[in-house]
């Protein structure tokens, strides 16, 4: 029984997920105009696949060793009002991004979030804080090539240099730390005395006892944040860096790190995002038949060239940003205003990113009466920012 438990045991193929569906889907039915061939190999870009499943890996392994809720819990020590705690929150998500993707960020720290406030007796802030903590991750996340999955893709893919990609993201991450900043003034018990403890436990500054919970505290894990564990993912992650610059062959880190973490924690193998990977294939496959389809290729080209940043935006609100830029990196020669579509594109409905999805599900399963208050939030909130940095994009 126990070598069965021990046995490495992968998940089922998650058939229920709607853009793998239609990916594939999109995929096959091109297929049927265009057949199969020795050109579809051609379609993938290995390079953005092995980087991706790498930092998914190495990302993985820090996030087992309990690193981000450690860091989050020393950040926490200091504050003593609500907007205080809420800015934490929520520029935790913005920065952490930046190096580790806004869907980890948001899988880390929204759990840690919702149970940080519930024992802060500050629920109130739970709605707010959890929206703005997602519309931080997407735009912080668009700061730095290994931020999200279509940096990653459209950095290696036009070659980009990394000053010039900062150069140019930069001034609109600027604007979004303003506009974050502003949204804290918006927040309910801004001014609320709260008092934490060196262990992250939260109580109100009234004296109120915080009721307690069973859920596991932040930083409980099955991997016990072993400290030559995150040595070593480090110094893997460290490599993947050097991978993004172009210093390191893709196939050398994806080799070094299936062998690193084989021998360490096998286990942390099987928890990279598979789903996203294989979601990228379908679309490579799409998106390669449709550029050899001759009046597809000149429709989609007519429609885009002059007209990235719109079309990738409005692209991104249908089918999220990350296939947007998978369909349209083939029918521009502007790259910049497609990055910079693609990642404000993130905002708006709530599947313009899939990371809010998963904001939208920690929170709906800890406050199932509120997803339509969260929905219609989430949707204003993301509307405004939206509508800002567009307008920004149009006077810069």
């Amino acid at each position: 029984m126990e070598a069965a438990e021990k046995k490495m045991r992968w998940p089922a193929f998650p058939v229920h997920d709607p853009v793998l569906v239609i990916a594939w889907l999109l995929a096959i039915l091109s297929a049927c105009f265009v057949h199969p061939d020795r050109r579809y190999l051609s379609y993938i870009d290995w390079r953005s696949l092995g980087i991706l499943w790498g930092l998914m890996v190495v990302i993985q392994g820090m996030k087992e060793n309990a690193l981000f809720d450690k860091i989050g819990e020393k950040l926490l020590c200091r504050v003593h009002k609500g907007w205080q705690l809420a800015a934490v929150l929520i520029f935790l998500c913005f920065f952490s991004s930046m190096l580790i993707t806004n869907d980890v960020a948001l899988l880390t720290f929204v759990p840690f979030s919702i149970l940080l406030l519930h024992n802060c007796g500050m629920e109130k802030l739970a709605l707010p804080v959890v929206v703005l903590q997602t519309v931080a991750a997407n735009l912080g996340s668009m700061a730095t090539p290994i931020g999200n999955p279509q940096n990653l893709y459209l950095y290696g893919l036009t070659g980009v240099k990394m000053n010039s990609f900062l150069s140019l993201m930069l001034p609109y991450t600027g604007v979004s730390v303003a506009l974050l900043m502003v949204s804290l003034l918006f927040l309910p018990e801004r001014k609320r005395q709260l008092w934490l403890d060196g262990g992250g436990e939260c109580g109100s500054g009234s004296g109120e006892t915080a009721e307690q919970t069973e859920r596991p505290r932040p930083g409980d894990g099955a991997c016990g944040g072993s400290r030559r564990q995150l040595m070593v993912y480090g110094v893997l992650f460290l490599v993947a860096l050097l991978t993004v610059l172009r210093l390191v062959p893709w196939y050398m880190l994806a080799a070094l790190v299936f062998i690193v973490v084989l021998c360490m924690d096998r286990r942390i193998l099987k928890r990279a995002d598979y789903v996203l990977l294989f979601t990228f294939l379908g679309f490579f496959v799409f998106t390669g038949n449709m550029g050899r389809i001759p009046f597809v290729h000149g429709m989609l080209q007519k429609l885009v060239q002059g007209r990235e940043f719109l079309v990738s935006v409005v692209a991104s609100q249908c089918i999220s940003n990350v296939p947007a830029a998978l369909l349209l990196s083939g029918f521009t020669d502007d790259p910049s205003a497609l990055f910079t579509g693609v990642n404000i594109g993130g905002l708006g409905t709530l599947i313009a990113s899939m990371a809010s999805l998963i904001s939208y599900k920690e929170f709906t399963n800890t406050y199932q009466e509120c997803k339509g208050s969260y929905l219609l939030v989430f949707t204003l909130v993301n509307l405004v920012f939206l509508g800002c940095l567009s307008l920004f994009h149009g006077l810069f």
